[in-house]
C-alpha cells in the first residue's frame, strides 16, 4: 500500500469515528424510545392511557423488586424515565432467561409491550412467543440479548 493510500484510510478512519462520536453524544440512554407510531412518544402514550403498544426503549434501572412467582414466573424491576415517570418491566423467566446480573443503574433496551395503569405502566411480552401469536420482545443488558 501507498503511502498516500494509508493517509487516505487514516482521514476517512479519522472521519468515522468523528461522526459515530457526535451521534454517540446526541444519544440520552433515558430518553431513548420508539413506538410503532414514531411520533408518538412514551409520554404521550403514558398521558393518554394507551395500552396494547408495541414499544422499544434503552433506559436506566431504578428499582428491582421481587420475582411474581403466581403463575407464570416473572422478573420485575422499575425504570426511569428522563420524565421521572417509572414503568414496571415484567420479564417472563419461565419464557426466557432471568437477568440474574441486573443492579439498579444499569442500561437496559426493551422491546415489548406497554399496558397503561395508574402507576405508570407496564411492559411485558420481553420474550419470544413459541406459539408464534404475539411479536417477539426482549431485554438487551450488558451486551447479552435475554428473549
Amino acid at each position: 500500500m501507498s503511502k498516500s493510500s494509508r493517509q487516505k484510510q487514516r482521514i476517512w478512519l479519522i472521519i468515522g469515528f468523528l461522526v459515530l462520536g457526535y451521534y454517540a453524544s446526541q444519544f440520552s440512554p433515558e430518553q431513548a424510545y420508539s413506538t410503532d407510531n414514531q411520533s408518538e412518544t412514551i409520554e404521550q402514550i403514558i398521558q393518554q392511557k394507551k395500552s396494547d403498544v408495541q414499544i422499544r426503549l434503552t433506559a436506566q434501572v431504578f428499582k428491582l423488586l421481587k420475582d411474581d412467582t403466581k403463575g407464570s414466573r416473572h422478573q420485575r424491576f422499575l425504570i426511569k424515565l428522563a420524565g421521572g415517570e417509572t414503568i414496571l418491566i415484567a420479564h417472563n423467566i419461565d419464557l426466557a432467561p432471568r437477568i440474574d446480573d441486573l443492579k439498579v443503574g444499569d442500561i437496559v433496551s426493551i422491546h415489548g409491550e406497554y399496558e397503561w395503569n395508574n402507576k405508570g405502566g407496564v411492559i411485558h411480552w420481553t420474550h419470544h412467543d413459541p406459539a408464534k401469536r404475539h411479536i417477539d420482545g426482549w431485554i438487551e443488558h450488558n451486551g447479552q440479548l435475554y428473549q
